[in-house]
Protein backbone atom coordinates (compact mmCIF):
# COMPACT_ATOMS: atom_id res chain seq x y z
CA UNK A 1 0.00 0.00 0.00
CA UNK A 2 0.74 3.66 -0.80
CA UNK A 3 1.45 5.79 2.22
CA UNK A 4 -0.68 9.57 1.78
CA UNK A 5 1.88 12.28 1.04
CA UNK A 6 1.66 15.18 3.60
CA UNK A 7 2.86 18.88 4.24
CA UNK A 8 6.75 18.26 4.73
CA UNK A 9 7.76 15.56 2.31
CA UNK A 10 10.48 15.21 0.38
CA UNK A 11 10.21 15.90 -3.16
CA UNK A 12 13.12 15.52 -6.26
CA UNK A 13 12.96 16.17 -9.76
CA UNK A 14 15.29 14.10 -12.25
CA UNK A 15 16.81 17.53 -13.27
CA UNK A 16 16.75 19.16 -10.16
CA UNK A 17 19.99 19.58 -7.85
CA UNK A 18 18.60 19.91 -4.37
CA UNK A 19 15.24 17.95 -2.76
CA UNK A 20 12.37 19.85 -2.29
CA UNK A 21 9.99 20.17 0.50
CA UNK A 22 6.06 19.66 -0.06
CA UNK A 23 3.05 21.96 1.23
CA UNK A 24 0.05 20.25 0.78
CA UNK A 25 -3.14 22.10 0.10
CA UNK A 26 -5.59 19.87 1.26
CA UNK A 27 -7.34 18.99 4.31
CA UNK A 28 -5.45 17.63 7.48
CA UNK A 29 -4.87 14.75 8.35
CA UNK A 30 -3.98 15.00 11.66
CA UNK A 31 -4.12 17.85 14.10
CA UNK A 32 -1.49 20.03 12.10
CA UNK A 33 -0.70 18.28 9.02
CA UNK A 34 -2.41 18.90 5.80
CA UNK A 35 -2.62 16.06 3.02
CA UNK A 36 -1.66 16.20 -0.48
CA UNK A 37 -3.73 15.92 -3.83
CA UNK A 38 -3.47 15.49 -7.28
CA UNK A 39 -3.27 18.95 -8.33
CA UNK A 40 -0.98 20.20 -5.59
CA UNK A 41 1.49 21.22 -8.07
CA UNK A 42 1.26 25.13 -7.44
CA UNK A 43 5.03 27.57 -6.57
CA UNK A 44 3.24 27.10 -2.95
CA UNK A 45 2.80 23.15 -3.06
CA UNK A 46 6.29 22.31 -4.68
CA UNK A 47 9.09 24.85 -4.61
CA UNK A 48 12.03 24.87 -6.45
CA UNK A 49 14.69 22.18 -6.78
CA UNK A 50 17.66 24.09 -6.93
CA UNK A 51 19.65 24.44 -10.47
CA UNK A 52 17.67 22.89 -13.41
CA UNK A 53 20.00 20.87 -15.34
CA UNK A 54 17.26 20.08 -18.23
CA UNK A 55 18.43 21.06 -21.89
CA UNK A 56 15.01 21.36 -22.40
CA UNK A 57 14.95 24.09 -19.86
CA UNK A 58 14.80 27.52 -22.07
CA UNK A 59 17.19 29.24 -19.69
CA UNK A 60 19.30 26.23 -19.57
CA UNK A 61 20.04 25.95 -23.06
CA UNK A 62 20.65 29.86 -23.70
CA UNK A 63 22.99 29.41 -20.81
CA UNK A 64 24.63 26.52 -22.27
CA UNK A 65 24.51 27.76 -25.96
CA UNK A 66 26.75 30.51 -24.74
CA UNK A 67 29.23 28.53 -22.89
CA UNK A 68 30.00 27.06 -26.10
CA UNK A 69 27.66 23.93 -25.35
CA UNK A 70 28.67 23.55 -21.67
CA UNK A 71 25.79 22.31 -19.47
CA UNK A 72 25.25 25.31 -17.62
CA UNK A 73 22.32 24.76 -15.18
CA UNK A 74 20.00 27.25 -14.74
CA UNK A 75 17.64 28.40 -11.37
CA UNK A 76 14.99 25.59 -11.36
CA UNK A 77 11.42 27.48 -11.78
CA UNK A 78 9.45 24.43 -12.16
CA UNK A 79 6.08 24.25 -14.67
CA UNK A 80 4.27 21.26 -13.47
CA UNK A 81 1.80 18.85 -14.58
CA UNK A 82 -0.68 17.19 -12.03
CA UNK A 83 0.60 14.01 -10.18
CA UNK A 84 -0.34 10.96 -11.62
CA UNK A 85 -2.21 8.20 -10.73
CA UNK A 86 -3.09 9.18 -7.08
CA UNK A 87 -5.36 7.41 -5.01
CA UNK A 88 -7.89 5.42 -6.74
CA UNK A 89 -10.22 4.89 -3.63
CA UNK A 90 -9.49 8.10 -1.09
CA UNK A 91 -9.99 11.94 -1.86
CA UNK A 92 -9.71 14.92 -0.02
CA UNK A 93 -11.66 17.71 -0.40
CA UNK A 94 -13.23 16.00 -3.35
CA UNK A 95 -9.71 15.99 -5.18
CA UNK A 96 -8.21 11.89 -5.47
CA UNK A 97 -5.29 11.92 -2.84
CA UNK A 98 -1.25 12.33 -3.46
CA UNK A 99 0.17 9.03 -2.44
CA UNK A 100 3.89 8.12 -2.60
CA UNK A 101 3.40 6.51 -5.52
CA UNK A 102 2.69 9.48 -7.65
CA UNK A 103 5.11 10.98 -9.95
CA UNK A 104 4.63 14.99 -11.42
CA UNK A 105 6.15 15.68 -14.79
CA UNK A 106 7.87 19.10 -15.39
CA UNK A 107 7.36 21.08 -18.73
CA UNK A 108 11.12 21.26 -18.90
CA UNK A 109 11.59 17.27 -19.06
CA UNK A 110 12.08 16.58 -15.21
CA UNK A 111 10.08 13.78 -13.45
CA UNK A 112 9.16 14.41 -9.57
CA UNK A 113 8.79 11.75 -7.32
CA UNK A 114 8.40 11.20 -3.59
CA UNK A 115 11.00 10.82 -1.67
CA UNK A 116 9.31 10.54 1.58
CA UNK A 117 5.60 10.70 2.18
CA UNK A 118 6.25 12.78 5.13
CA UNK A 119 4.47 9.98 7.31
CA UNK A 120 4.38 6.80 7.29
CA UNK A 121 0.94 6.09 9.33
CA UNK A 122 -1.92 6.64 6.94
CA UNK A 123 -2.17 4.62 3.56
CA UNK A 124 -3.99 4.95 0.57
CA UNK A 125 -5.11 2.63 -1.98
Amino acid sequence: MASQVVTGATLQCSMGTTPSTFAASGIAVSATTPAGVITDTGPGSIPPFGLCQSPANPQVAAATAAASGTLTPQPCQPVLMPWAPGAAQVSVGGAPALDDASQCSCAWAGMITVTDAGQTSTTVQ
